[in-house]
């Protein structure tokens, strides 16, 4: 199992380092800006193998040194401003690196599966099927998967369930037009209750990435774990449900916009879209979100050369 990480930041290392030690790549490669600029986190991974239950050979390199791999993982990203309040401000350039990138790779891995950290992230599976021309299962993004599992750590505190044990999720746009899928909410079979109280648990939930943002100017630990969590379903095909960020075709007769709904996915990447049951207001939200990440498409389109 060949994984590639490209770009290596803080998210990108936080990946690498997860990866590293759940023994699902044979060969990890990295990849940023330079060759030389992520050498300090190979050796300093490579001193740690020791450590490890099943040594990972992990190499620097270029974009044509990813070829043959299996999975993909796109942390790539413009800097982001300490005054950004919108994940969507960094969709022109983000998008730019990915039509510098895709050539290269989507020809040396025809067969990869990609899985897409940056943001924003729906605009860019988006465009990422669209220049790389892949099948819409081979491109996946983390989408809502980090802002659904902070939600059911808060459901999970209030009610005293097991976090793992709740079933709750957060759908959309991976931003401001997301929403709670309040409607098919449960635990244990047992609906769990559309109060005031947890619309605003929802609000803490997609508010903290800002909040970890104000007080250390980043997130990288819990989207790294959520990145990786996608690339183990798909290395050990566990087929997993989890909401990410897929080419969304028909569902409230939506097409050909990336959101997040439930998914499950394995070996093939995403295996199955599942189309939860949701009232007439999340409906609303949920054609909200497509329309919000419509015109940011329509806009980056517009200014690509």
């Amino acid at each position: 199992m060949k994984i590639s990480i490209i770009g290596l930041g803080k998210v990108g290392s936080s990946l690498a380092f997860v990866l590293s030690q759940r023994n699902i790549a044979k060969e990890l490669m990295l990849v940023g800006r330079r060759k030389e600029s992520v050498m300090g986190d190979v050796l300093d991974l490579r001193h740690g193998q020791l450590f490890v239950d099943a040594p990972t050979r992990i190499t620097a390199g270029e974009l044509a040194d990813t070829a043959n791999s299996d999975i993909i993982a796109i942390c790539a990203s413009v800097p982001t401003t300490p005054d950004m309040t919108d994940r969507l401000q960094q969709a022109p350039a983000n998008v730019a690196l990915l039509k510098a990138m895709f050539p290269i790779l989507s020809d040396a891995s025809p067969n990869a599966k990609i899985v897409m950290v940056s943001n924003p992230v729906d605009v860019l599976v988006h465009f990422a099927l669209e220049f790389s021309g892949f099948a819409p299962h081979q491109i996946m993004g983390t989408g809502t998967l980090v802002d659904s599992a902070r939600f059911r750590q808060l459901l999970a505190d209030e009610i005293h369930i097991h976090m793992e044990d709740i079933r709750a999720y957060i759908l959309g746009e991976h931003g401001d037009s997301q929403f709670p899928a309040m409607s098919c909410a449960d635990a244990g079979g047992e609906p769990i209750d559309d109060t005031p109280h947890r619309r605003e648990l929802f609000k803490r939930a997609s508010n903290a990435g800002f909040e970890v943002f104000k007080y250390k100017g980043y997130t990288n630990y819990a989207i790294a774990l959520a990145a990786a969590d996608i690339i183990q379903s798909i290395a050990s095909d566990t087929k997993n449900t989890m909401p990410i960020s897929l080419k969304v075709n028909g569902f409230l007769g939506v097409d050909d916009v990336c959101l997040s709904l439930p998914a499950v996915v394995g070996a093939r990447g995403v295996e199955r879209v599942l189309h939860p049951k949701l009232d007439d207001k999340e409906k609303q939200e949920f054609l909200h979100s497509a329309g919000v990440i419509r015109e940011v498409i329509n806009q980056v389109n517009a200014g690509l050369p």
